[in-house]
């Protein structure tokens, strides 16, 4: 049984604060700031963060301020060494954590020292050889990962697409062209929850047929519409949406927050309560998104091109997106091989 030194800190918002400085805040029992923590989300804020990743820097440092507390640590005193303290401090909670969000931990405590030291965490002993810390002729990149060298190891995680009965029994109970629209996109275009819920009417551009996206790390990306899509999203603004002037495409339909911008607790919601109509226990934002990735893969989109549809900084991304079923591959093999200019095998001899 641990004591839950969460306590002494936590996270406040201020949307009120200037475009310079975070609005999430990390302060102490009495609402005091945390110096350290602050002024270092103050600067990830100038370098242009999202409010969405300032949040979570914000909790990792509540998180990290934490153990500082309970073991008497400072980020002056960090070395590899007792990083393995750190990790130790994580997995002996309960319930454990992911190792992504260990590993992202991690990541944020490395940025930390580099904001306030300029350099690396020391290494935890002298005895890997000097020439390991250099550049050298193995680059800036061997530097990293010698100084990285801790981190856990994430298993490998194979995300099922849905099939497609699954998706027309999942959407078959919906009732209202929102609901349809919010999977649609998810569905045909990939979206994520969070680039969902943050559209704006002024992102719709049915006469060309096309959305803007807002993705990760303010990065914007101009995606094509089905006919379908166009029209179900059609539909929601001319019957459904409320009068409002919120500039965000989806809201609440009725109750106290009619009108109101449609939350993430409100798509965690939503997709709660039609898995549990459809029994498609499987169908979550992410399924979706993963299911767009598989669909278009087989459909013969280019892996570029799908890296550039999800708004993926990185190819090393779009291919973990992109892991076919046995069936898959079989099929695959067998067009090819019908395809090869060989002559026939002579079975009969």
């Amino acid at each position: 049984m641990h004591n839950n030194p969460n306590a002494a800190f936590h996270v406040r918002f201020h949307p009120s604060f200037p475009e310079n400085a975070s609005p999430y805040r990390l302060v102490d029992a009495q609402n005091g700031e945390v110096g350290w923590a602050n002024d270092f989300l103050d600067g990830q804020r100038i370098r242009g963060l999202s409010l969405c990743s300032l949040r979570a820097y914000a909790y990792d440092l509540l998180h990290l301020a934490s153990w500082f507390l309970s073991s008497s640590t400072q980020l002056s005193d960090l070395n590899q060494s007792n990083l393995k303290n750190y990790i130790s401090f994580q997995l002996e909670r309960n319930p454990k954590p992911a190792a992504q969000t260990i590993n992202h931990r991690l990541s944020l405590l490395y940025s930390l020292y580099r904001f306030y030291h300029g350099s690396e965490i020391p290494l935890q002993s002298q005895s890997i050889p000097a020439c390991h810390l250099k550049a050298s002729r193995f680059g800036y990149g061997r530097t990293q990962r010698v100084l990285r060298g801790i981190r856990i190891r994430i298993p490998r995680r194979v995300v099922i697409p849905l099939s497609s009965d699954e998706v027309f029994t999942f959407w078959r109970s919906f009732r209202t062209f929102r609901d349809l629209s919010i999977i649609a996109l998810m569905l045909f275009n990939g979206l994520r929850s969070r680039e969902t819920i943050h559209l704006r009417l002024d992102d719709l551009r049915f006469a060309q047929n096309e959305i803007l996206v807002h993705g990760k790390g303010n990065r914007e990306r101009l995606l094509p519409l089905a006919q379908e899509t166009v029209q179900v999203l059609q539909n929601f603004l001319d019957f459904e949406r409320p009068q409002t002037n919120t500039p965000f495409l989806f809201t609440s339909l009725k109750g106290p927050n009619c009108g109101r911008p449609m939350t993430p607790a409100g798509l965690r919601s939503l997709f709660r309560h039609h898995r549990k109509k459809a029994a498609v226990l499987k169908a979550n934002p992410h399924r979706f998104r993963h299911t767009f990735g598989a669909d278009m893969v087989r459909a013969g989109v280019s892996v570029p091109a799908l890296m550039r549809l999800m708004g993926h900084a990185y190819i090393q991304t779009t291919m973990l997106y992109v892991q076919l079923s046995p069936q898959d591959v079989w099929r695959e093999f067998h067009q090819a091989v019908s395809k090869l200019n060989h002559s026939k095998l002579p079975i009969n001899l």
